[in-house]
């Protein structure tokens, strides 16, 4: 009738013929039959969706608050008690308005994420231009994105260089510079590592220049399509406490149900009227109601939730965020998550009566065949030391040794590269002392080391280093202040070089040389040890770890559809400072659950005895509604949410 208002205004209503009603009752000067008809009336505005959800609730075999307060306002009704009845009706009627409105606005903020990306691109064509709705666009299209618009489709840039905002999408707080691509169509098929400074996104805003940009997404693959989908799937997903309140509501319903018709048989007990007995049972059933109980805990998901999702953390569902609340430990892989992912080799050490360009020849021309991540370091460093001077030798037989290294035919002879630990583990190759000793030297000042050997001779050994992230240190300090009592690396390089990079950036435990599976018993073991740990990476080599994690957090997740699929939590930019505001968040989350089920049960627990014992029922639904209505209202405060270093604050 009145659109998303209707609920609302059937409430003012409701609350304007039960004052209309009241004061033509105090004049005296009306006929006796006027207030009643006000209260009647009252009743069908106050009542309309009430009995509309009770009904749908008894057709579903559940029996709720909305028909345990229909029960008492017909019950007041029965007693000619219109006044206490259109006042229960109204108030209730005006507090689940509210409650509606309030989630309401919360989805809103959810769902302005799906309007962020425009609904028409501008698609080059051979003859020209064509606009076209997004959804029309197809992978491959070249969309042309003017200064200041708003990007439409995921894609890379073939065309032009700007400065494009993504806050929208990964809740960057700087412009990220893009600039071309060289091979757009070769990027099309591996997306997720494409460089950031090519990638962008549907929904984030182009800067100053113009650009041209290869859709590689269809608009509902999107990274922003699926960011919605995905916090909005997480709203029906129950956090641990929510499933405890309905657990409680399960048993307390009927507890309550039974303790009115107890009271039904007052009258045996004590000398007064059915009609004061059977009042107090009606009053009882309204103090009774967990209306505040019921809400308190989803409208602070919920709100939590959308908030997250504007900073740039996908949240999925009350677990994650409730966890993140409450645990004391993280853990963190190294590469990529506490360093920037970006390793270069440092030094390259030949052993006596083996020359330089042998070493790194041989490393280069096996390693151009890996796909290991510090692969492409060695490539890169060898070939620069090189200068073209000497041409890698032939290779076959490529085969990686998982956690320790590589194996290939070079030459016709047996090449290895790889951990020193490996060495130990191959027959006749005991590491030579004067490679051991520059091994260990090289280790002690946080290298990652390599050692190379040809046939039955060890060439030398390489070593790359990956740097910490610039706000490693400042994000370790703010997660100190916000209760992490442990901050945990657990990495697959030496220990060494865990520990070097562990003090660098304030780190309280380092765990190196773990193989994949060591890691998940390394989650195992805090998880028995401290109860619940998070764990922290980029959602692809980690994700093992992270399924066994209390929350598995993946960084960096708006370009990998694998984080976005795996994470508990995905803080879309690859940027570590997105902790804290995740971690502080969602500790406030929790701050506001405890208050809002403080607030709930105290109140219920006040009034229960407070009806028994002569409180009447305009006085008890006043107090219920007020508590349900304040409930939301505080989880509402999670929207405003804005992290600080002092975040110890409340929200």
């Amino acid at each position: 009738m009145f659109g998303e208002q209707t609920e609302l205004i059937f409430a003012a209503l409701a609350g304007l013929l039960l004052l209309g009603g009241w004061l033509v009752e105090r004049s005296g000067a009306s006929p006796s039959w006027l207030p009643t008809a006000f209260y009647v009336v009252a009743y069908l505005f106050g009542g309309f969706y009430t009995v509309k959800e009770a009904v749908e609730n008894l057709r579903a075999r559940r029996f709720e608050i909305d028909t345990l307060m229909l029960v008492a306002a017909v019950g007041a009704a029965a007693l000619g008690k219109w006044a206490e009845g259109a006042l229960l009706l109204f108030l209730f009627s005006l507090g689940h308005s509210l409650e509606h409105y309030a989630m309401g606005r919360a989805r809103k903020a959810i769902e302005a994420l799906a309007k962020l990306a425009p609904e028409v691109a501008t698609v080059r064509r051979e003859n020209g231009t064509e606009e076209i709705g997004v959804g029309k666009l197809q992978v491959g299209d070249v969309v042309i994105v003017r200064p200041n618009e708003r990007l439409p489709a995921d894609g890379v840039v073939v065309v032009g260089t700007s400065s494009v905002n993504q806050a929208p999408v990964t809740g960057e707080s700087v412009p990220v510079d893009k600039s071309p691509i060289t091979d757009a169509k070769a990027a099309l098929s591996a997306f997720d590592r494409v460089g950031a400074e090519h990638r962008v996104f549907a929904g984030t805003i182009n800067g100053s220049g113009a650009i041209e940009v290869m859709v590689a997404r269809r608009s509902e693959q999107s990274t922003m399509a699926r960011v919605v989908k995905m916090v909005t799937e997480a709203e029906a997903q129950r956090s641990p406490t929510q499933q405890f309140t309905e657990k409680f509501e399960r048993i307390f319903v009927p507890a309550v149900l039974a303790l009115v018709v107890l009271l039904m048989f007052a009258g045996l007990v004590i000398d007064e009227p059915f009609s004061a007995t059977f009042y107090r049972a009606m009053a009882v059933l309204v103090a009774a109601s967990p209306c505040a109980l019921a809400i308190s805990v989803p409208s602070a998901v919920l709100s939590g939730v959308a908030r997250a999702g504007r900073g740039g953390v996908l949240v999925k569902g009350g677990g994650p965020l409730e966890n993140l609340g409450t645990l004391t430990s993280i853990a963190f892989d190294k590469t990529g998550t506490l360093t920037e992912g970006k390793p270069k080799l440092t030094d390259a050490v030949a052993m006596d009566g083996v020359s330089d360009d042998e070493l790194l020849s041989v490393a280069l021309a096996v390693e151009q065949q890996s796909d290991h991540p510090l692969a492409g370091a060695i490539v890169n460093g060898a070939r620069e030391r090189l200068g073209g001077r000497v041409n890698p030798p032939a290779v076959t037989d490529v085969k990686s040794i998982t956690g320790r290294g590589v194996q290939a035919l070079v030459d016709g002879q047996q090449v290895h590269i790889g951990k020193p630990s490996l060495f130990d583990e191959l027959k006749d190759s005991a590491l030579p002392a004067e490679l051991v000793a520059v091994n260990d030297k090289l280790v002690a000042a946080g290298r990652t080391t390599m050692v190379v050997r040809k046939g039955t001779r060890f060439l030398g050994v390489i070593a790359v280093m990956d740097t910490p992230r610039p706000a490693a240190a400042q994000v370790m300090a703010e997660l100190r202040s916000l209760g992490i009592e442990r901050l945990i690396m657990i990495s697959g390089d030496n220990q060494k070089v865990a520990e070097a990079v562990a003090k660098s950036v304030g780190l309280t435990e380092a765990r190196g040389d773990l193989m994949p599976e060591q890691k998940v018993q390394e989650i195992k073991a805090l998880r028995e040890k401290h109860g619940k740990v998070a764990m922290v990476g980029d959602g692809v080599n980690d994700a093992p770890a992270m399924a066994n994690a209390t929350v598995g957090i993946a960084m960096g997740a708006a370009g990998s559809d694998v984080a976005l699929e795996t994470a508990d939590v995905a803080l879309m930019a690859d940027d570590l400072a997105q902790l804290p505001f995740a971690v502080g968040l969602s500790r406030s989350t929790s701050r506001i659950i405890r208050q809002n089920l403080f607030v709930s049960l105290g109140v219920v627990a006040v009034l229960i005895p407070a009806t028994i014992f002569g409180l009447n029922i305009g006085t008890a639904v006043l107090f219920h509604e007020g508590s349900t209505v304040m409930v939301v209202a505080n989880a509402l405060r999670l929207l405003a949410y804005n992290f600080t270093s002092s975040a110890n604050k409340e929200a």
